[in-house]
């Protein structure tokens, strides 16, 4: 970018700033999402959700002075346009090191209590601190990152409307970025609109919608792809942590790092389906390309030790150790997950980036 190119885009960020700035106060952000997504809602009584705080913490998320190279932000491992994720089987940090698993997607965090795959935060302030100071990912001390911003023109103004004061701490960083995360729900899919009557699935989407919700009893001759035991209700997503069949011993303990526990050598977090089509690659390790290698892993790969209860014995044949779906099945799973791509929240213009206007 040239120097005339760098001062316009100056330019037009300090007056959208000084825009954005004029509107902000303390008053409520709000957080509307459908009935059916329940009201068990994780919000810190120190760390209300205000119109300010989320607008501080969006310029935060993308703000790459939070990073040890000045060139990394949360948005280059989360992408909007990714429903928060990156197309990555591991993302890049600071030092060129991978990470070690694959980046979660963003989405309906407003619900949820523990964060990663191995679950080992609780609470997403809590969650924010991780990547920041992680060497091998924005690589940058909180104590670092908070005298950097000091020093920002613009952002002693926004920590005085978000908390009432320019003080710009650690714990200030870490909860307007998790006030902005609270922000992102996906509630507008064709999925949704069919939950309220305003869309009109195709056969096959009906289809995929019964198996996925449907337990397979194969001596009752009633098939199913058995999804809801662990990615049931309105938002796909029940916080559970359990073991899938990827491996028989997995070189990544999963929870079993945290808890110490055997038998939860290989247990992850199960993650929200919600625009699970623009997520790929799939799993904690990223090893599988498209929802096809998936289903069929499910359909025929399961292996057996420290497998989830939920997916143990669960067959469309009697004796089965996998789900044993048939090609037409898995195309109607899958078409089914398409439904649940949500295009209004990869292009709502309250996520993106405040700084490319």
């Amino acid at each position: 970018m040239n120097s005339f190119a760098k001062v316009i885009t100056t330019l037009i960020g300090s007056f959208t700033l000084l825009i954005w700035v004029g509107k902000l106060d303390p008053a409520p952000y709000p957080l509307t999402y459908p009935s059916n997504f329940g009201n068990r809602i994780s919000i810190p009584q120190n760390n209300p959700t205000t119109q300010a705080g989320v607008y501080l913490g969006r310029n935060l998320f993308y703000e790459p002075l939070l990073s040890a190279n000045n060139k990394i932000s949360c948005g280059s491992c989360h992408e909007q346009k990714r429903a928060f994720t990156d197309g990555k089987v591991f993302s890049s940090g600071v030092d060129g090191t991978l990470t070690s698993r694959n980046s979660m997607a963003l989405v309906n965090l407003l619900w949820a209590r523990r964060f990663f795959w191995d679950g080992r935060a609780t609470g997403l302030e809590a969650q924010a601190a991780f990547p920041l100071s992680d060497p091998h990912e924005m690589g940058q001390a909180l104590t670092v990152s908070a005298a950097k911003l000091r020093q920002s023109p613009k952002y002693p103004i926004l920590f005085q409307k978000a908390f009432g004061d320019t003080a710009i701490t650690v714990n200030r960083i870490t909860m307007a970025i998790s006030q902005f995360e609270r922000t992102l729900i996906s509630a507008d899919s064709p999925y949704d609109r069919y939950l309220k009557n305003t869309y009109k699935p195709s056969p096959i989407e009906l289809e995929g919608m019964r198996l996925f919700n449907t337990m397979p009893q194969p001596r009752k001759k009633i098939r199913g792809a058995d999804c809801a035991h662990c990615h049931g209700g309105a938002k796909t997503y029940l916080e559970l942590f359990h073991n899938n069949g990827l491996d028989e011993i997995s070189t990544d303990k999963g929870i079993a790092a945290i808890t110490g526990m055997d038998s939860d050598h290989g247990r992850f977090k199960i993650p929200t389906l919600r625009n699970i089509a623009l997520t790929a690659p799939y799993m904690h390790d990223g090893r599988f390309n498209s929802l096809q290698q998936v289903l069929d892993h499910y359909s025929e790969h399961l292996k057996q030790k420290h497998l989830s209860p939920f997916l143990k014995g669960s067959s469309n044949k009697i004796g089965g150790t996998s789900l044993q779906l048939s090609a037409h099945e898995k195309k109607a799973v899958i078409a089914f997950l398409n439904m649940l791509t949500d295009t209004t929240f990869i292009h709502n213009p309250e996520f993106s980036n405040p700084n490319h206007p």
